[in-house]
């Protein structure tokens, strides 16, 4: 991820003129930057988080694509079993 554009100078500035001690105020303003630079996610990290997204949504349709079609089969595999049960039996009748 990369950083935003943190003006630490200005931060500084403005924490000394309302009565903290500069050295305070640098060491503040170097503690935000970095949580800034490890905490907000780019464009570019939204696009691959946006891509691996529709990645896995294409999978989780294909594996339900996939089982739809397995328990078409099965049920279609059950409903000639049956007929042919039904057959037979008439025929012992």
């Amino acid at each position: 991820m990369s950083s935003l554009a943190f003006d630490t100078h200005a931060f500084v500035k403005s924490l000394t003129h309302a009565g903290m001690p500069e050295q305070q105020a640098e060491v503040l303003a170097e503690q935000q930057k970095q949580l800034l630079d490890e905490q907000l996610a780019t464009k570019q990290d939204i696009f691959e988080i946006k891509r691996d997204i529709a990645e896995f949504r294409a999978e989780v349709k294909r594996d339900i694509a996939e089982a739809s079609r397995d328990t078409i089969k099965w049920v279609a595999g059950l409903l000639i079993g049956q007929a042919a049960l039904v057959v037979a039996l008439i025929k012992l009748l």
